[in-house]
């Protein structure tokens, strides 16, 4: 299973390096495709690659991705062995402004064939663009954050917050955005686990 599921990444990940279906593709420096395991029961999807990931090619790398690494570890839970990560968009928007619509629908292709080979059993989406890609919500994630929601082949959605914002709001009073990540970790560590 995971020789198949490698071959048919391996594969997209070549087609997506390629694509030049948005003009993002015109300044990038190398298409974020996706790392973690390809077993993973936990997938991440993100915004879009900052300037970290567009130089290494993989996503969640910077500031925020080691923050992201250290909350799910309090948990036991490491991109090593248990999360597939992946962004809505592959390249990097200039000055890491948020993708625009035409751009997320010229990569939706590629997230849909990666949500499709990986069947993970939950999808977590981190933060606002991604919440809104997946969910077509108004609701913000402050309201939303923490909760289930039902998506395609029986596989469970929570949105949360993004690292960045959190590197942001370090405090990690009860409460906080901080605590409230650290719950919501602790909610996603039950689900996988049950």
């Amino acid at each position: 299973m995971t020789f198949e599921k490698t071959k048919k990444l391996t594969a997209l990940k070549k087609i997506c390096s390629k694509c030049f279906d948005c003009d993002l593709g015109k300044t990038r420096l190398n298409a974020v495709f996706s790392d973690g395991s390809v077993e993973a029961k936990i997938m991440l999807i993100g915004e879009a690659p900052g300037q970290n990931e567009d130089e290494t090619g993989l996503p969640f790398v910077g500031r925020a991705g080691k923050l992201l690494d250290k909350l799910f570890l309090s948990q036991n839970l490491t991109r090593e062995n248990d999360i597939y990560i992946c962004n809505t968009v592959k390249c990097r928007p200039p000055q890491n402004r948020v993708p625009t619509d035409f751009e997320k629908a010229q990569c939706k292709k590629y997230l849909d064939e990666q949500i499709k080979i990986i069947e993970p059993k939950i999808i977590l989406l981190c933060g606002t663009t991604a919440v809104k890609s997946i969910l077509k919500t108004k609701e913000p994630i402050s309201k939303i954050r923490g909760q289930w929601f039902e998506g395609a082949n029986g596989a469970k959605i929570m949105p949360i917050f993004h690292p960045s914002y959190l590197l942001r709001n370090s405090s990690v009073k009860e409460g906080t955005p901080k605590w409230l990540m650290l719950e919501d970790i602790k909610k996603i560590k039950n689900a996988y686990s049950g």
